[in-house]
This record gives structure tokens, C-alpha cells and sequence, in this order.
């Protein structure tokens, strides 16, 4: 796999690099990008094997928030049976280990998460990147970080677990720190396992009954910034070296073709900045947020529209000029430095951790000279396509 296809390969001044589920962990980690969410009874791995949804490389199937209480067991043969479909494909030599998308499972519980383990075969595990565990609290994380430990020695094969970090403890001011501490405290023993560290802006604002229109950010909601804040102040700290993904968008409305065609020459950077109208309200409001998930060190983001899946990762790609302030601050060894550019300092050893997360977003995204080459990526090969919900 390989994100931000396109046919003309002069976009890039460094193509991205592809990837499968079997990748080494520092750069799969990476990878994500857009990451669909969808309810685990759809029925989608035919359209997968038949290559019509090219943009969906990492995806969650639901066990939770997605489905009914009373429809989890259907829930569960569907994803039981869709696995087995895809493994079958991949033994027969149908389908590539590069082709087979990262797929995550969401429980519904630690309760759950231990009785669908028992109906996990080698060939199933071995299909899977990993699994997804919400309202991830200091009292429920060993339940479900030891199961993940045991079927990784179990099954022989990767299988990661990313925590969603959602719950009251964490959206309330009085009780958050301590929450956070414990939980970074416990991860610390399994972070070989962990993948992403992911956050429930939408469970975050459902607390103060709040929801962010689809022409704000998710950062204009104070209470869920100030959450969103302290997380990235404990996991997004360099030395603790974790990979955390942005708040779901949570709005279907896509494109329309004739819309990419006319936004060619826009110069993205300042259309973002000035609210300057640049498709529809619901991708212009999907772009200003990445743009501040980015800019803040979220990578990657959770959407509910196939279609979103292309600007999100279009968005994650780095400019030429950030890629050779990069490499220049990683082949010095200190001091400080003119950019390439001679229009900033490269200050080696404070802007190291910067330049290995560049680094890394380059390797996985790929190289454009500038932000007008990001519009380009936006039309690449995309075809609208069904939304995850319906």
C-alpha cells in the first residue's frame, strides 16, 4: 500500500513509501493516516479485494459506539466471516499482503474483547493489525493491555492496540492529571504494542453538551481543547515517543468533482488561515482542522466518509521546504544554522524531534514542493464512494 497515489508522478518531489501490516512498528506507527471507522455488520472486503475504495488503507471495524447493544453478535460473525473472506483471498493468492488494508477492531468492552478473542484463528489474527479500546481508563487498561500481550505470543504475528482516550476522568479538569499520569505510568510496559494513541473528541464534548458546528474546529470548544491540550502534554511529549491521532470528523459531506477543478490556484496555506471559502462547508472545515491538528502534533485523524480520506492524508504530506530544513538539522550535529531557504534558524539540537516526525510524515506521505501541490492531491484518482455509514 501506498498512500497519495496518483498518476503523475511529478507531484512529488519525493514519492511516499509503501507499507503493509507487517511493516517495522517505528514507521507503521506513521501510517494511519485518515483511518475510516465504520459499524462492524457492513459488508465491505468485496470492494476491497475488487479495488474499489483505493483510499481506504487503514480502517476500524466497530464493535461499540457504532452498533446496537442487540445487534453485537451479528456484528461479530459479519466481521468474523469478512476476515476469513479476505484471509482466503490472501491464501489463494487473489489478494497481496500489500493490498489488504490496517485493519483494526473496535470492542465493545474488556468483557467482549476477551470472548471474541477466543474465536480468533491463526489465519484471522494474521489478517488483523490490531484493535482499538475505548473508554481506555486506568482501571480497565491490563485487561485489555495483558489480553493483547497473550495474543501476540499466542498467534506469533503483530497485533497492536490503540487506547482511545475519552472518559470523564480525563474531560474533567479535577480529575484528568492523575488519570493522565496513571495511564501513561501503566502504557509505558506495553509500548511495543501500542500503535496510535487515539482521543474521543466527540465523546469529549457529549459531556458538556457541546457539539462543534461543520464551520468550526474542534479546538473552539474550550473544555475539549483544554482535554485535547493536556493529552499531547503527556503523550505528545518527545521523550515518551507516541504517535497520537486527531478527533474524529465527524460531518459526510464530500465533493464534487467540478468543485477540485476550480480550486487549483488557490494558495491553500492562506485560504486556511483567512476562512477563505475553498470547496463546501463540510471538507473547508475538515482542512482548518487538520491544519491545527498538524500544527499542534496530531498525525492522521479518524473520518466516517471514504471520500474525506484522500484530503486528510493529502494534508499529511510535507512540503519541500520543511523536508530540507529536516535533513539539514538531522546531518548537523549542533549549533544553529540559516534554513535552506535562508528565511528561518535551524536550531539543531531543539528542533531535532521536530525534524525526525518530518522525516518520518515524508517517508510515509511523501514530498510536494509546496501547499498548491497538496490541491493536486486532493483530485488525484478520487472517486466519490459510499459513506461508512450508510
Amino acid at each position: 500500500m501506498q498512500h497519495n497515489l496518483v498518476s503523475d508522478p511529478d507531484i512529488f518531489f519525493r514519492a511516499p513509501q509503501s507499507f503493509n501490516r507487517f511493516s517495522d512498528r517505528q514507521f507503521l506507527r506513521y501510517c494511519l493516516g485518515g483511518t475510516l471507522y465504520m459499524p462492524s455488520t457492513r459488508a465491505v472486503m468485496d470492494k476491497i479485494v475488487a479495488r474499489q475504495m483505493p483510499d481506504v488503507l487503514s480502517m476500524v471495524m466497530c464493535f461499540e459506539d457504532a452498533i446496537r447493544a442487540e445487534d453485537l453478535g451479528a456484528g461479530e460473525a459479519n466481521v468474523i466471516q469478512q476476515l476469513g473472506y479476505l484471509a482466503e483471498q490472501v491464501r489463494t493468492g487473489a489478494l497481496s499482503n500489500d493490498d489488504v488494508p490496517l485493519i483494526f477492531l473496535r470492542v465493545r468492552s474488556t468483557e467482549q474483547f476477551h470472548s471474541f478473542a477466543e474465536k480468533l484463528t491463526p489465519e484471522l489474527a494474521d489478517i488483523l493489525t490490531g484493535f482499538v479500546f475505548p473508554k481506555f481508563y486506568s482501571n480497565n487498561a491490563l485487561d485489555y493491555l495483558d489480553l493483547l500481550a497473550e495474543l501476540n505470543r499466542k498467534f506469533d504475528t503483530p497485533l497492536y492496540g490503540m487506547p482511545i482516550l475519552e472518559g470523564r476522568a480525563i474531560a474533567f479538569r479535577e480529575t484528568r492529571n492523575a488519570e493522565l499520569t496513571a495511564l501513561l505510568g501503566i502504557l509505558r510496559d506495553y509500548h511495543q504494542y501500542i500503535l496510535n494513541i487515539r482521543v474521543g473528541g466527540t465523546d469529549f464534548s457529549s459531556f458538556f453538551g457541546v457539539r462543534r458546528g461543520i464551520g468550526s474546529s474542534i479546538y473552539d470548544i474550550l473544555p475539549v481543547r483544554d482535554a485535547l491540550a493536556d493529552i499531547l502534554n503527556f503523550f505528545g511529549r518527545a521523550e515518551e515517543d507516541y504517535i497520537v491521532s486527531a478527533p474524529v470528523w465527524e460531518y459526510f459531506l464530500a465533493y464534487k468533482r467540478d468543485d477540485l477543478e476550480k480550486v487549483m490556484q488557490i494558495d491553500l496555506n492562506r485560504a486556511l488561515r483567512t476562512n477563505t471559502a475553498i470547496l463546501n462547508d463540510a471538507i473547508d472545515g475538515l482542512l482548518r482542522e487538520v491544519a491545527l491538528d498538524k500544527a499542534n502534533g496530531f498525525t492522521g485523524k479518524t473520518v466516517i466518509h471514504p471520500s474525506h480520506l484522500r484530503y486528510v492524508n493529502a494534508m499529511q504530506a510535507v512540503t519541500r521546504e520543511e523536508y530540507e530544513d529536516a535533513c539539514q538539522i538531522l546531518d548537523t550535529s549542533g549549533g544553529v544554522i540559516k534554513s535552506t531557504k535562508s528565511n528561518k534558524m535551524n536550531e539543531i539540537n531543539p528542533h531535532r524531534s521536530w525534524a525526525r516526525r518530518i522525516s518520518a510524515m515524508a517517508d510515509a506521505y511523501g514530498v510536494v514542493e509546496d501547499e498548491r501541490k497538496m490541491l493536486a492531491l486532493f483530485r488525484a484518482g478520487l472517486e466519490p464512494q459510499m459513506s461508512a455509514a450508510e
